[in-house]
C-alpha cells in the first residue's frame, strides 16, 4: 500500500438545490465556491477554504432520489487501484454500488458499501503536477473528522483495517452506548467507528467540518434554515460538536475547539 492508500481525500454533497447549499454552507462553514467543468459530466461546484478545494457539490440525480435516498454527504478514500479495491469490497462481504469509471482529468472512482451497507466512495486520483499543500489539522473549513455509525463496530473496523490499512489508535468507553474506536491512517488520528445506536436508521458515514466556535455556528445553522439534531456536546480532547441537517435534509456535523 502506498502512503496515500486509505486516506480520506474529498467530501461531496448531493442535493436537489445547489444554489441553496452554496448559500447555507458559505454562511455556516465559511466556504467560498468555484465551478469546475469536466467534459460529459454535470456541472460541479467546489467548496473552498482559503482558496483550496475541500469538498464538492453536485445536483442530486433523479435516479437515487427515486429510490428514497435523501440528500447526503459522501466521503472519498484514496486507493492505489480502484478496480482492485472494488473487487476487494465485494470479496469481503461488501458491495459495489457503482462500478469503477473515469472522471476525465480527476481520477477513477467507484461507489461501494461495507458489509452492513454504509456507503463510501473510493478513488485513484489522477497524478497532479502541483498538488495543493495540506492544511494544518483543525484549520477552519477543513473536514476535521470522519465517523462511522456501523452495523457492528468491531466487524466494521476489521473490514476497513483490512482494505484501507487503518489501525486502532485507542478505544473510548461510552458506557451504555458502547465502545468508540478512534482509528488512524498512516499514524494520524482521522476518525471514529462505533456500533450505531437504535435511533440511527441505517449504518452510515458522517463528516465533521471545522469551525472556529460552536455556539456562533449553531446560530448560523438555525438562521440559515438548518436544524441542530444533537449538541452542543463536549468530546474527549476538549472539542465541541453538533450534529445537524441542512435545509434540504442532508446530515452533517461541525466541530470546534471552543464554545
Amino acid at each position: 500500500m502506498s502512503a496515500t492508500h486509505g486516506k480520506f481525500i474529498w467530501c461531496e454533497l448531493m442535493t436537489p438545490d445547489t444554489g441553496a447549499a452554496v448559500d447555507f454552507y458559505g454562511k455556516v462553514v465559511g466556504w467560498t465556491t468555484t465551478q469546475m467543468s469536466v467534459p460529459g459530466m454535470p456541472p460541479y461546484t467546489i467548496f473552498e477554504a482559503n482558496g483550496v478545494g475541500v469538498a464538492g457539490l453536485m445536483e442530486f440525480p433523479a435516479e437515487p432520489e427515486g429510490k428514497g435516498i435523501p440528500p447526503n454527504w459522501t466521503g472519498y478514500v484514496a486507493v492505489d487501484d480502484v478496480d482492485q479495491s472494488a473487487k476487494d469490497f465485494a470479496a469481503n462481504g461488501g458491495s459495489v454500488r457503482r462500478p469503477p469509471e473515469d472522471i476525465p482529468t480527476v481520477g477513477r472512482f467507484a461507489v461501494v458499501a461495507d458489509p452492513h451497507g454504509a456507503v463510501i466512495c473510493i478513488m485513484t486520483p489522477a497524478p497532479m503536477d502541483n498538488p495543493p499543500p495540506e492544511a494544518p489539522m483543525g484549520s477552519p473549513g477543513q473536514v476535521g473528522w470522519h465517523e462511522l455509525y456501523a452495523g457492528n463496530g468491531e466487524e466494521a473496523f476489521a473490514f476497513y483495517s483490512k482494505l484501507f490499512g487503518w489501525t486502532k489508535d485507542h478505544d473510548f468507553d461510552m458506557g451504555a452506548m458502547g465502545v468508540y474506536r478512534i482509528f488512524a491512517e498512516h499514524g494520524t488520528q482521522t476518525g471514529g467507528i462505533m456500533t450505531k445506536p437504535p435511533t440511527v436508521p441505517m449504518p452510515a458515514w458522517c463528516y465533521y467540518f471545522n469551525v472556529p466556535a460552536i455556539d456562533s455556528a449553531i446560530d448560523r445553522v438555525k438562521a440559515g434554515g438548518g436544524t441542530v439534531l444533537n449538541g452542543p456536546m463536549e468530546v474527549p480532547g476538549g472539542s465541541w460538536i453538533i450534529q445537524a441537517s441542512d435545509p434540504q435534509g442532508a446530515f452533517f456535523c461541525l466541530v470546534a475547539p471552543k464554545r
